[in-house]
């Protein structure tokens, strides 16, 4: 049995662009997701956002229909003693991820900010820690 460690998460979802790797340190699943289905897992809970990209902000929020501000500028997410993702207190089994869809040949150099112009559509994945 797992444990965790903070407030329950039963009343809070995980979103953001990206999720980092380097906090995978147990077996996790992760699916393509639709809108509906993030929205649904949204009913009636908070949103705890962890966006790190201002400027994607805002197409991010139409794409989806809620609002992904974060509390703070580009909150870092920490793991609990089980391994999980916790931010705010909160501990998280599951993150939801919207990443950016580039036009065709579109690779952003390293550190590059990119221009909302090049973004055609939106991904969501769902990441569950198992």
């Amino acid at each position: 049995m797992r444990r965790t460690v903070g407030m329950q998460n039963n009343r809070a979802i995980l979103i953001g662009n990206a999720f980092p790797l380097s906090l995978v340190r147990s077996p996790v699943r992760i699916v393509p997701a639709t809108v509906a289905e993030l929205q649904s897992a949204v009913a009636g809970k908070s949103v705890v956002s962890f966006w790190g990209h201002a400027n994607t902000l805002a197409p991010a929020e139409e794409f989806c229909g809620l609002s992904l501000r974060p509390v703070g500028e580009r909150p870092v997410l920490r793991l609990n003693e089980a391994a999980l993702p916790t931010l705010d207190g909160w501990v998280f089994t599951a993150c939801w991820i919207l990443s950016p869809e580039y036009a065709d040949d579109f690779r952003p150099a390293p550190g590059e900010v990119v221009p909302v112009e090049r973004i055609v559509d939106w991904q969501i994945l769902k990441m569950t820690w198992e």
